[in-house]
């Protein structure tokens, strides 16, 4: 069974060193695994509440969507595509929103943030606070459930949005879909392991303190330029030079093999100058930089490209996303007009309720049904299905008078076939008397339901 894992990279920015070792080399080694159905999303709206400047987010749209592409990222593997391609996200991210408490969003880390800040500063509490930013975990739990990730890799400040995530889903799915449930609960990743490069002050790499090391931008000058400033002490060439303790060598190391870094270790503690010692750590990073530029700098060059690649990614999203969100949109009571005379229709001849068919989506990605009876109870249950398509299929085969449906006794329990194809089974009677008679429920059922078509 297939895990499926999602990750988002926000578009505020241009990717440096820090951000390809820490989160896209490892990330894209990940998605290579058999058992791993990755999801990877550009997540240009959550952009909007960090950035108000246009030119910037489309820039950055760009740069990582081909950073991504160049690092090796497997674009007929995974998913990849653009948050604003998938007009299901905000939809879903309304829905979640009308049954989520006021109170958990108080408790939101970013927004309680900025309400201290405010108090420190003697201004009212939400000042300068958009509701973007208040309901910003909403999305993210949009981002995330539509898809039924398994898995969400995320640092320790995100933890408390997959917290939030779940209760939403737990909520959702206990007033809408409680004996179906819609939505997995996924399970947080923290990224302990994650490589946090030093930058060129020794703090770590980041925009925030202006010393990072550019992956791609400037080309292979602005990077040797930024290496070069990379602040040392003052032992001289000769002098033996303490490798743990050296930001050089920890850079070299995120690039290096073993056998690499030890030979580096064994010449800094051997007198190697800090001049040399930053060239042989241009030459490492260009080794591996070098084909990955050539890439990105072909596919900034040519952004029709990166646009089929993305477009192609949101039609491969929104195959399981629209007939997801059309199940939520029924679970709701957002029917179409003749889906609710029809369920009228069948409520009236059963005194008011009626037999149904509740699609939902198993953890391991298939797609199921249940037959519940009037009262609720359920009856059937189908075998699992690889597209909505065809356990829709099934369902309206089993409601037709014209399908050649037969129960064939299984022990306890009868199985549902369809002509020579089995599409279900009956719930196990406890002896078999209740077999039989569950078995003339389940032909009643299918039976009135065929009239009522």
């Amino acid at each position: 069974m297939n895990t499926r894992v999602l990750t988002g990279i926000t578009t505020t920015g241009t990717p440096h060193l820090g951000n390809y070792a820490g989160a896209i080399r490892p990330a894209i080694r990940a998605s290579t695994q058999h058992d791993v159905d990755a999801f990877f999303f550009m997540a240009d709206y959550h952009a909007l509440i960090k950035c108000e400047d246009p030119e910037r987010i489309a820039r950055s749209r760009l740069e990582l969507a081909a950073t991504w592409i160049a690092a090796g990222l497997d674009v007929e593997r995974v998913t990849f595509y653009r948050q604003s391609d998938i007009p299901e996200i905000p939809e879903l991210s309304w829905l979640l929103t009308c049954v989520t408490a006021k109170g958990l969003m108080n408790r939101a880390h970013a927004y309680k943030a900025s309400v201290d800040q405010n108090t420190a500063k003697g201004v009212e509490a939400d000042d300068g606070v958009t509701l973007g930013l208040f309901s910003y975990p909403v999305l993210m739990a949009a981002d995330i459930l539509l898809f039924n990730a398994n898995k969400v890799p995320v640092g320790r400040d995100q933890v408390q949005h997959l917290e939030m995530t779940r209760d939403i889903a737990q909520r959702f799915n206990h007033l809408y879909a409680p004996t179906s449930p819609l939505f997995v609960l996924p399970d947080v990743v923290i990224e302990e392991d994650v490589a946090t490069l030093p930058g060129l002050d020794g703090r770590k790499m980041s925009k925030s303190y202006n010393n990072t090391i550019p992956l791609f931008e400037g080309g292979a000058k602005a990077t040797r330029a930024a290496i070069m400033r990379i602040v040392t002490d003052s032992r001289l060439p000769g002098e033996p030079k303490d490798a743990d303790g050296s930001h050089l060598f920890t850079l070299y190391k995120a690039f290096a093999t073993r056998e690499e870094s030890q030979a580096f270790r064994a010449e800094l503690e051997g007198g190697m100058g800090w001049g040399d010692a930053k060239q042989a750590l241009c030459e490492r990073v260009e080794r591996d930089l070098a084909p990955m530029r050539e890439r990105y700098d072909d596919l900034i060059a040519h952004p029709e490209r990166i646009e089929e690649i993305l477009q192609a990614g949101a039609i491969k999203a929104r195959s399981l996303a629209t007939p997801f969100m059309a199940q939520i949109r029924d679970a709701v009571g957002l029917r179409q007009s003749a889906t609710v005379a029809k369920a009228g229709k069948s409520k009236a001849k059963s005194g008011g309720k009626g037999a149904r068919f509740v699609s939902f989506r198993d953890e391991d990605g298939s797609f199921r049904f249940r037959l519940l009876d009037a009262a609720g109870e359920e009856l059937l249950t189908s075998e699992p299905f690889a597209q909505p398509k065809e356990a829709g299929r099934i369902t309206g085969l089993l409601q037709s008078s014209d399908a050649n449906v037969e129960l064939v006794i299984d022990g306890l329990r009868y199985r549902v076939m369809v002509g020579d194809e089995l599409v279900a089974y009956g719930r196990a009677g406890a002896d078999t008397a209740e077999r039989d008679a569950g078995m003339a429920h389940v032909r009643e059922t299918l039976a009135a339901m065929s009239q009522a078509e």
